[in-house]
């Protein structure tokens, strides 16, 4: 979430792994707005894996968590989401079980909503996508859950040197496109060519310009 290219590793990069990854996360100038991570733990059978982003401007804080547990071949039990914009808070917790999905908000509403057998969140599609790229696939169209249903569509661009951390990097270039009932998304995913697929940048377009998340290799 290349992504998308190449069978070098297939058999090493299978299957989720254990990792801390960080990032920083700049603005269009390339000046520095916060830092973001991403983990991925083994629990008995099962993964746990993480997005968080801190990040601020005079006045506005913003602080994300998402936690994912999954199987083996991602797909998700329960995905939970916490944040903090400025000074709005929330948080909410959907679980997947037997083909239905349950949504619950602290202090709101639940909710529920059929699920697809192997059902998968944006975090666990963001690993699912790394591993099918190391294993020489890229993914077809397939629907996320994020609180809300959202399509997913990966394509591959091509092979692209960027500069992360300072150092010139091969990477493989994906666009993806995450399409809402009301809402639409396009941004790029850089992926290292190492046997993990590790992204290693991330340009996502908003109106004030261009915002990139940069791994801290």
């Amino acid at each position: 979430m290349g992504w998308f290219v190449f069978a070098a590793a297939t058999l090493l990069a299978a299957g989720p792994r254990e990792e801390l990854l960080r990032y920083q996360v700049n603005w269009p100038s390339g000046l520095g707005l916060g830092e973001a991570q991403m983990r991925s733990s083994r629990d008995g059978g099962n993964w746990n894996l993480e997005f968080q982003i801190e990040a601020s401007i005079p006045g506005f804080r913003v602080m994300d968590t998402y936690r994912s547990r999954v199987d083996g071949k991602y797909c998700a039990s329960e995905i939970e989401k916490e944040f903090e914009h400025g000074t709005r808070k929330g948080k909410e917790k959907t679980a997947f079980a037997n083909g239905t999905a349950t949504r619950e908000t602290v202090g709101g509403g639940r909710s529920e909503f059929a699920v697809p057998e192997c059902p998968r969140d944006a975090v666990a599609l963001l690993f699912f996508v790394r591993d099918e790229v190391a294993r020489g696939r890229l993914p077809g169209p397939q629907m996320i859950y994020f609180g809300a249903e959202y399509e997913v569509r990966v394509r591959f661009v091509g092979v692209e040197r960027v500069k992360v951390a300072e150092a010139p990097m091969e990477t493989d270039r994906l666009k993806v496109t995450v399409t809402g009932s009301a809402s639409k998304l396009e941004f790029e995913l850089f992926l290292a060519r190492d046997e993990a697929r590790t992204p290693a940048l991330v340009r996502v377009p908003f109106a004030m310009g261009t915002f990139t998340m940069e791994w801290l290799r």
